[in-house]
């Protein structure tokens, strides 16, 4: 529900699909999901991908909403 704009949508469980097609494992990844629990376990995957710069949202979409950016709907 909440994205933040110029973000990249993909789900967990296209990721094991799409990471090597659509992302660059030389670039800084920041991968967010509702409160960052999820979030940690993704980025722990990429990491073992060779995506040595991911790095999980602290508090996810919602602390983003909260902190950040208040446009970003909150649920």
């Amino acid at each position: 529900m909440g994205v933040i704009p110029g973000s990249r949508l993909i789900p967990m469980g296209d990721l094991p699909s799409r990471a090597h097609q659509e992302l660059n494992p030389e670039t800084h990844i920041v991968v967010y999901c509702h409160h960052g629990m999820r979030s940690l376990s993704v980025v722990m995957w990429l990491r073992e991908q060779g995506f040595e710069q991911a790095q999980s949202l602290s508090g996810g979409i919602d602390a983003w909403s909260q902190q950040v950016d208040p446009s970003v709907p909150r649920y």
